[in-house]
């Protein structure tokens, strides 16, 4: 998990003014433009209730005064200018289904309703897990601040109604999501909106069965920087059309993990492993039913992979140690193993 944040001097501030909460509505009208921000953030955190009520009253007053100056500048043949931008309200939201949840989300809607625009409510990291539940939440959201989107079990609908509206995604998580035939035309709405991301970087798919993968892996964006496709039932077939995507000369990392594939004819990987073989970085096989004979096939194509540095999977080595080792010293990489 990443580390958090050490608290700046303003959030610092404006928790040691909230330890009084009389002082801290009295000193409301005082605070610096600046405090504002921070000071909202940890009232709401700390569920001052009685401060954030004095915040927004004081916000409708200040709207009211807005709305009057307006007008005085109408009146006197100039443009009315708001002297005051919202405030950008940050928050991850998760919507699980739960009581808990249910209750935070309709605490947050009523504060940015109540707010009379004076809100400017953003989320970066929205996940959505299990029946779509709490939608109300979502019109208040502006879909053009999510960068990363985690979905599992949803209808592909309601993926690609939320897909419609983000245009700076940068990371996409699918996981148990229905690919089936008899949604012919949510799939394809799907693979047209995918191909469309201009801004999308990661791609990763989970549980994803399907007999159409290979039309989802032939409309990946050409600027992918990674993928995973874990669960999916990778065929022979899925690994050519992934060779030929305009995406595999660019992707650093690449997770084929926990799929069934067939080894008979190791042409396909060879193939995928050439195409990437300019910038992979990262390559994950685990639990993939790799063989030492295997991966004595694939060892060529892996030595033309220069920029390799990770290379994990899962399977006994033997006579193959010594020559994989090469490798290892030729492109100064580093690799995992574990037994099957």
């Amino acid at each position: 998990m990443d580390q958090k944040s050490p608290a700046t001097l303003l959030e610092l501030a404006a928790r040691g003014l909230l330890s009084n909460e009389r002082v801290a509505i009295d000193a409301l009208e005082e605070l610096p433009r600046g405090m504002l921000a921070p000071f909202f953030s940890a009232a709401f955190l700390g569920v001052h209730k009685k401060v954030l009520k004095a915040m927004h009253s004081i916000m409708k007053l200040e709207e009211a005064q807005n709305r009057v100056r307006c007008l005085e500048l109408v009146n006197s043949d100039s443009e009315p200018q708001s002297s005051r931008k919202p405030v950008e309200l940050l928050v991850d939201i998760s919507l699980d289904g739960t009581l808990r949840t249910g209750r935070f989300l309709s605490l947050l809607r009523n504060k940015v309703q109540q707010s009379f625009g004076s809100l400017h409510l953003c989320c970066r990291d929205l996940q959505i897990d299990g029946r779509l539940a709490h939608e109300h939440i979502l019109q208040l959201l502006d879909m053009g601040c999510i960068g990363h989107l985690k979905v599992n079990e949803i209808y592909l609908s309601q993926v690609t109604t939320l897909l419609a509206q983000m245009t700076h995604l940068h990371s996409l998580s699918l996981s148990q999501i229905p690919f089936t035939s008899c949604m012919r035309k949510s799939f394809g709405t799907f693979l047209t909106h995918l191909g469309q991301m201009k801004t999308l970087q990661q791609i990763r798919l989970s549980s994803c069965r399907t007999h159409s993968l290979h039309e989802l892996l032939r409309c990946l964006p050409p600027q992918l920087d990674a993928l995973y496709l874990s669960f999916c039932g990778l065929s022979n077939r899925d690994i050519t059309v992934l060779s030929q995507s305009p995406a595999a000369p660019h992707l650093r990392l690449l997770s084929l993990c926990n799929n069934k594939i067939s080894w008979e004819h190791s042409e396909a990987f060879q193939t995928l492993l050439a195409s990437v073989s300019g910038t992979l970085q990262h390559l994950e096989i685990d639990n993939c039913l790799m063989t030492d004979s295997t991966l004595t096939a694939v060892i060529p194509a892996l030595s033309h992979c220069s920029h390799l540095r990770v290379f994990s999977f899962a399977s006994k080595l033997q006579a193959q140690l010594k020559a994989m080792l090469q490798v290892v010293k030729r492109n100064d990489m580093r690799w995992t193993t574990s037994p099957e």
